[in-house]
Parts: C-alpha cells; structure tokens; sequence
C-alpha cells in the first residue's frame, strides 16, 4: 500500500525526523489558508501516488500567497503523466503546500529489503533530487548499499560506513535521521521508507525534503491508523475490486485474462504467455477455495478489463480437485453469460472427470491438456491466428 507524500511527512514527525512546515490542500481556497500560516517562498507539490512529479509539471514555487492561489487553481483537476503512471496519468486532487527551504545540497537515502541477501538495507547517494533508477542504470557506482539484519537493527558502525563510502562526513543529527528511518520501517511494517531528497540546508541541519513510504499489504491488519491512510482514488479500480473479493489480483494491462490457483503456478502461466510473445492482462490468484462464487467474481473482475480478449484458466487440483473447481467454471460462466473465449487446463487430481464436466457442459470451453497449449491457444487467438 503507498500513501501520499503528505501522510509520510506526518509518519516522519512522529519518528523525529524533520520535514518543515507544511499542509494538505484540496483547493485553492485550503491553498491559501495553508500557505497563511508559513514563510514565503512557498514550494506546490501535486500529490498522487508516483515519483517523477516535478518533471511533469508537478512540483512548482511560488513567492507570494496569490501566486500559491493561482498555481493551486491550476494543478488541482490537471492530470499528470510521469514514467510511473503510464501514459494515462494521475489526475490531482490533493497538494502539499510547504515552506521552500535554502538547500545547499542533496542527498538521496532509503530503507529497503535486500531479497537476494535475505536482510534490510540502507540505500544511500550523492545524487539527491533526481530519479534514483535513472542513477542506478547510468551511474551505479554512485549508490551505496549497506544489508543488515531486522534482529540486530541498524548499527552506528553501519551508517559510518555508509557514510565513509558516500564521502559524507558523519554527524549525529544525520545519524539519528537514517535510525529513525530504519524504527519506522521495522514497526509499520513497510517495504519501502525513501527521502529524497535529504537536504542540507544553509544552516547545517538537515531536512527531508520529500517523503516516500511504501507498506506491506499483508501487515495491515496490524496497523489500523495505517491502513486510514488508503486513498481509494489512487487504487487500481479492479484491484481494489479483487481485495473486496478476497482474490489476489494485479492489472499488468496485456489482452490474454489469467485466472489460476496458486501463485507460482500463476506467475508460470505468464511466463508462458510471455515466451510465446503475448501479454497476460493480469496476474489472478483466485486461491484453493475455488468456489462457483469466487469464480464468477474472478470472471467479472478479469472482464472489468476492457482490454481483456480471451481467459486461460490454468488449475493445478491439490488442496480442491479438479472437478470441484470445473463445476464452479460451469455454473459461474452460466451465471454471468460469458461472451469472451475461455480457455482451461486441468492437471492434478480428478483432472480427467474436470475435462469431462467441461466437455458435457455444451458451453464454448476450450479444454487443452498442458499449460503451453493453452498458452498458445490464447496467443494464437489475440493474434488471429484461431477462432474460438
């Protein structure tokens, strides 16, 4: 689950770590009333679920309060389009007003998970202010990363290093920054705590200049005030669809809808389709309870998706056999008169009573024998090729 920019920067007051001055609004109106109580100049920043913004046209100074008004007035209702929204955009609905600050450099430093090393890691540059991944592609040596255990916790001797190798010179307030991230990270439960960038200001003190906190869906449950923090408006419509359903679903935006049982076998299904030169619309795990219910749902959610063209449905019979979930397609695709072509494979227990369920139903199922046949089937279909 992400949140806005501005719900991070309150998770940061609460660790200690210094954001500056700064509201939510969600007109020009609040706009005004925001910037009233701060010190010009102003800095304006569109907040929508993605980086890249101030390319963008989302990020945007003012020096007085009627040119905070007059630059709200414009970025609230626009639609902006960054390498992160694909070329749809996000429209604008919320801003940050803030006190600019004198920043005399930039810093980018984030808290991650290390999956290769199986640990945390403190991810630390020079190169503040701009798209990390574009740092990390053309100038890879400029990042440095320090794993550590969640048992142990971030050492001193660790952020030193860090430190050490970015050629910055250690002080506790910065210190204390990178352990306060670190705490967040651990006790919400997030795969992602990001500043960048971490100013040093004119002064000497630090500031996180923007703010960026990425949590771990399958922790939620622990943290009620964080899940509060959801907008729905920033969801995948059919994702938030599938959570409502207990179904496992993600939009990837190809033409062939997937609908499998179990993660792997799901993740396999799509490989497939890409091998074979196709793209799967989605990854949907519709899980080991595969009722007629939860199938039709399936069905609707997948068929929510304008782009969708033909369904494979791949099913390993395990924990339900075969037949149990071929009866659930049946009556699920009677019940919500499926016009698109479905495909199906069954393997597994009670595979062969599955097809003949299907074979006797007189619906236009398309029963194969192996993953690739109905991966090619379906890529076979999008392009033409067969007719269903």
């Amino acid at each position: 689950m992400n949140i806005h920019e501005y719900q991070a920067r309150e998770l940061f007051e609460r660790y200690g770590i210094p954001v500056g001055r700064g509201a939510a609004a969600m007109s020009a109106k609040e706009a005004v009333k925001a910037a009233e109580g701060l010190k010009a100049p102003y800095i304006i920043k569109a907040q929508i679920h993605s980086g890249g913004r101030g390319k963008a046209g989302g990020v945007k100074l003012a020096s007085s309060i009627r040119e905070v008004e007059e630059v709200a007035s414009r970025m609230l209702g626009m639609t902006l389009v960054t390498r992160q929204t694909g070329p749809a955009g996000k429209k604008v609905s919320k801003i940050l007003v803030a006190e600019a600050a004198a920043i005399r450099e930039e810093y980018y430093f984030a808290v991650s998970v290390d999956r290769a090393a199986g640990q945390l890691v403190l991810i630390g540059s020079r190169e503040g202010g701009v798209e990390i991944e574009e740092v990390s592609r053309t100038n890879p040596e400029k990042i440095v990363k320090v794993a550590f255990s969640l048992q142990e916790g971030l050492k001193d001797y660790h952020i030193r290093y860090a430190l050490d190798s970015l050629g910055l010179e250690y002080s506790k307030a910065l210190a204390d920054i990178l352990a306060a991230m670190v705490q967040l990270f651990i006790e919400k439960d997030c795969s992602l705590v990001e500043i960048n960038p971490l100013a040093l200001l004119e002064d000497g003190s630090y500031l996180a200049a923007d703010a960026k906190i990425n949590f771990d869906d399958n922790a939620l449950y622990r943290h009620p005030d964080i899940e509060e923090m959801r907008d729905p408006a920033e969801e995948n419509e059919f994702e938030m669809k599938a959570k409502q359903n207990g179904l496992s679903y993600v939009s990837i935006g190809g033409d062939i809808g997937c609908m499998v049982n179990g993660a792997g076998l799901a993740m396999a299904t799509m490989d497939m389709i890409h091998y074979l030169g196709a793209r799967p619309a989605n990854f949907l795990d519709v899980g080991g309870t595969a009722t007629a219910e939860r199938v039709a749902r399936a069905f609707e959610i997948i068929l929510s998706d304008p782009q969708v063209r033909i369904i494979m449905v791949n099913i390993f019979g395990g924990i339900v056999r075969c037949d149990a979930i071929a009866q659930g397609i049946v009556e699920a695709v009677k019940t919500i008169e499926l016009r698109t072509p479905v495909v199906v494979r069954f393997e597994g227990t009670n595979m062969d009573a599955a097809r003949e369920i299907i074979a006797g139903s007189g619906l236009q199922i398309v029963s194969v024998n192996s993953l690739y046949e109905a991966a090619k089937y379906c890529v076979d279909y999008v392009r033409g090729g067969v007719s269903a």
